[in-house]
């Protein structure tokens, strides 16, 4: 059922195109959620996620950005609110991973790049979220959800260092800015998803890498990019309006 105009909000997702982003694109459009979502390399697959989220009722806008360039999150912040209005939400889950190795091997320019892409472009993104949503600077509040990942309380565990790294970084981000911005209006929270059926997860040169440890999950399997989305709903949403600075974990009991 669509949700009536006057009851919808806005929303900045990053990284739209594929994996949690476009389940969450999907999920926020037949909830009320007007979408703007980002996406880097995919323009076909990012525009076939805003034909979902039209057709659930949601006006949707499709911005090309690479969060590691800082003028341009700037400019998908302008994009974002000049197609919908003042953003009410912002989901900052764009990211790479890197193919799994001994930090040892693993050369300094993916080193680089996974701290620019995976932790300095979230802390710029929510710089600018604050920038926009805060009260003091004439936004309206609103919520972020930051999408970390079960790498940084596993230490990057398996190959992944410098990825459990920066993600570890942003869980700091998300704790203290919870607390810095919710003066100002502003709920940040962080997701951590665990072994999430994406895929990314061809990005780290394991093959069938959810089917081969989905079983060594206490719950006994991967998980969907859906089960993930339902929990940045409910941050985004006023049933979690006493939360924030908070990090849950959506992997399966590992």
């Amino acid at each position: 059922m669509a949700v009536p105009d006057r009851a919808r909000r806005n929303l900045l997702v990053t990284g739209g195109s594929r994996g949690i982003g476009a389940a969450v694109c999907r999920m926020a459009a037949r909830r009320g959620w007007d979408v703007a979502l980002t996406y880097a390399g995919r323009a076909d697959a990012a525009e076939a996620v805003a034909a979902d989220c039209r057709a659930a009722g949601a006006r949707t806008v499709v911005i090309a950005a690479d969060i590691a360039i800082d003028v341009q999150i700037t400019a998908m912040f302008d994009r974002a609110i000049e197609a919908l209005g003042p953003l009410d939400g912002f989901v900052s889950n764009a990211g790479i991973i890197n193919r799994a190795a001994p930090l040892a091997e693993i050369p300094v320019e993916v080193v680089r790049r996974i701290i620019e892409v995976d932790l300095t472009a979230h802390i710029l993104c929510n710089r600018e979220a604050a920038r926009r949503m805060g009260r003091s600077y004439g936004g309206r509040g609103g919520a972020i959800v930051n999408i970390s990942s079960m790498a940084a309380k596993l230490f990057g565990a398996g190959g992944f260092i410098p990825y459990g790294a920066a993600k570890g970084g942003i869980d700091v981000l998300t704790q203290g800015l919870g607390r810095e911005a919710a003066g100002d209006g502003i709920r940040v929270n962080g997701l951590r998803p665990g072994l999430i059926d994406t895929e990314i997860q061809d990005d780290t040169g394991i093959e069938r890498r959810v089917e081969r440890f989905g079983p060594t999950v206490p719950i006994g399997r991967g998980g969907t990019p859906e089960e993930v989305a339902e929990a940045v709903l409910w941050l985004l949403s006023d049933a979690a309006s006493y939360v924030t600075g908070t990090l849950f974990d959506v992997s399966g009991g590992r």
